[in-house]
């Protein structure tokens, strides 16, 4: 397998429009790893502990969570521009749309090239059997949703040696691809190959790869701002009856990869698919915790119905599910879907398609230093002597847990904890105005005051 170094950047894509945000602490709840604080009553994303899961995007009642990506204008500077598409795109438009209208759409947009990024999947396969084989430990964990890397990494670092290292589809189709148009006569800096991302992590690991050095992928585009673009397009021409002919590799089984159970079909022994990231949250305690044991192989997805469900996607995650499994059975009905060739003699799996190290990056990490860790961790269960623990936000922590970490980590105190401050101020530790000096630094000055005018109260449109 090729060796490859870890990249060291861990860029985010999600990011808090703090003039939207009222500091309503929905997205704070929500974080599978307690990566959000509030502070003078706006949101903060902690980086090291941020996934870029979505959640807080999904949850936000003002959308001041924000993701960013890349401008459509950037694909210009490149004579060939590559989309690469996923299934779930195709997904969001009715049947009686046909596949060909969509891709006259996106070159009508600017496209020069439309490669749908689950072509590549029986390459994927093949890898996956090849590392399965070779590695003992269990249970192997997927690598296609970046989510539940990050959360690996973040969360779960003793489960990252169960990471099954094998490129998945977006990189596998992207390096394919780009040696595709090589081998026809174009230059390699002439091509831009653009990812149509359903989710923030999947921008997330184009701009930070894990396992690689840098992506094979030039960019990536809101799937959303791309569905809008093909349907003002849709009605102003008239669609096409042809199916495209671009698709060299498709296949039933690559249509169904990016959904649930899309990769536990093909696996050998007890494989488990689990999606949505509070259950797959549940999921790896259990593991961690060796609670679960002789499980072979695990596809672990983020999103509710996977990439269905992804926080882009415009179009309703259930009706997308039900339209590719039609899709598939198309495909399935052809009597070459069973011969798809693995590899057309562009890319050698061996060197193209693994990963690298994966490398932890630990959350909960108190110190570097082992003894200044293990009195920092003494320090915090002291403090949770203190804490009442009813996990209600108030002190702009998710719970009390997180606030004891952040005290330990000079990033808090215990009078952010408004029933420490009650007890403070009765005991003469803390006086009245100290305490409404510390409520005014987390949620904002006036923040307490009589406003009719904030969300829900009787004049709020005004």
């Amino acid at each position: 397998m090729h060796d490859k170094n870890q990249n060291r950047d861990f860029h985010h894509a999600l990011t808090v429009h703090n003039d939207l945000c009222i500091g309503c602490t929905h997205c704070m709840t929500v974080c599978p790893t307690q990566a959000i604080r509030v502070r003078n009553g706006k949101a903060i994303i902690t980086a090291n502990r941020c996934v870029d899961c979505g959640e807080c995007y999904k949850a936000c009642p003002v959308s001041a969570i924000v993701v960013e990506q890349d401008d459509l204008e950037m694909i210009f500077k490149f004579p060939v521009r590559v989309i690469l598409i996923p299934s779930v795109l195709i997904g969001q438009f009715p049947k009686k749309i046909m596949t060909s209208s969509i891709y006259n759409a996106l070159k009508e947009i600017g496209f020069t090239h439309i490669y749908e990024v689950e072509n590549t999947v029986d390459m994927v396969l093949e890898a996956g059997r090849q590392y399965m084989h070779e590695q003992k430990e269990r249970p192997m964990i997927s690598s296609y949703c970046p989510a539940i890397v990050r959360l690996i990494q973040v969360k779960y670092p003793s489960l990252i040696g169960n990471i099954m290292k094998v490129n998945p589809p977006i990189d596998m189709s992207a390096m394919y691809y780009r040696e595709k148009l090589k081998m026809s006569g174009i230059p390699e800096d002439q091509i831009g190959l653009f990812y149509a991302t359903p989710c923030a992590a999947k921008i997330a690991a184009v701009k930070s790869p894990v396992g690689e050095i840098e992506s094979a992928v030039t960019g990536v585009i809101n799937i959303n701002f791309l569905y809008n673009r093909i349907l003002k397009f849709l009605q102003r021409k008239y669609t096409e009856s042809k199916p495209p002919e671009t698709d060299d590799l498709l296949s039933s089984r690559g249509i169904l990869w990016s959904l649930t159970r899309g990769e536990v079909i093909h696996s050998n022994g007890r494989a488990l698919a689990i999606d949505g990231i509070k259950n797959v949250n549940e999921f790896l305690e259990n593991i961690e915790n060796e609670k679960l044991d002789q499980i072979d192989f695990l596809e672990l997805r983020a999103c509710d119905e996977s990439c269905a469900g992804g926080i882009l996607i415009s179009g309703n995650r259930f009706l997308t599910v039900e339209r590719l499994k039609n899709r598939a059975e198309e495909y399935k009905a052809r009597e070459d879907d069973k011969n798809r060739k693995l590899t057309d003699g562009f890319l050698n799996i061996n060197e193209h398609g693994f990963l690298g190290d994966i490398g932890p990056r630990p959350m909960a990490k108190l110190d570097e230093d082992f003894s200044a860790a293990l009195k920092k961790l003494e320090r915090q269960r002291r403090i949770m002597c203190f804490l009442p623990g009813f996990d209600c936000g108030g002190c702009g922590a998710p719970d009390c847990q997180t606030l004891s970490e952040d005290i330990v980590q000079g990033n808090g105190q215990i009078s952010q904890c408004i029933f420490m401050q009650h007890q403070m101020i009765k005991q003469n530790v803390l006086s009245q105005s100290q305490a409404v000096r510390i409520t005014d630094k987390i949620w904002g000055e006036g923040r307490l005051e009589k406003n009719c005018n904030k969300l829900g109260a009787e004049d709020e449109n005004n």
